[in-house]
């Protein structure tokens, strides 16, 4: 460790001194703001070698550096690339299923393509049965009524109802 820090400790002060000289040209060039924040980057190599930060990045470095390469010449590690790719797709892949199973499901339920018949509703008040008190019974109509079929299929059919019903021509 002391080797390491005998190489950086010369290459952190001069990359701060060719800063601070430029630093010196940018305020005389272009005004106190560009000297100072000049002055504040070139300040930065020294901090990070003071501080110990200079070696954390050059851990997290070799680290990646060290983990890429042997991703790209492990054929192991390829393999588990590839099986987790596998994986990947199974989950997609039960994901739809799961999706029309549950699509097919509630068709059934509402009596659609499933094959079971929805029960008949007696039309009118006079094929209605009487319930106690002489009222007809209620007919199984909705209180609120379906939307009408939309007369063309066009993409903005879905706004035109949206505008029509807030009034909006």
């Amino acid at each position: 460790m002391s080797g390491q820090i005998a190489t950086w400790f010369p290459l952190c002060v001069g990359l701060t001194v060719v800063g601070l000289v430029f630093s010196f040209l940018a305020f005389r060039r272009r005004g106190a703001a560009a000297g100072m924040r000049t002055a504040a980057w070139a300040l930065l190599p020294l901090a990070a070698y003071l501080t110990g930060a200079l070696q954390a990045l050059w851990t997290i470095g070799t680290t990646i550096v060290g983990f890429v390469t042997s991703l790209v010449f492990s054929p192991l590690v390829w393999a588990g690339v590839a099986v987790a790719g596998v994986s990947v797709v199974l989950f997609v892949a039960s994901g739809v299923l799961r999706g029309r199973a549950l699509s097919r499901d509630g068709e059934r339920r509402k009596g659609g393509k499933g094959g079971q018949a929805s029960k008949e509703v007696p039309a009118g008040p006079a094929e209605a049965p009487a319930v106690a008190g002489g009222r007809p019974a209620q007919t199984g109509k909705p209180a609120v009524e379906a939307p009408a079929k939309r007369k063309s299929d066009d993409d903005f059919s879905d706004i035109e109802d949206i505008l029509r019903r807030r009034g909006i021509k």
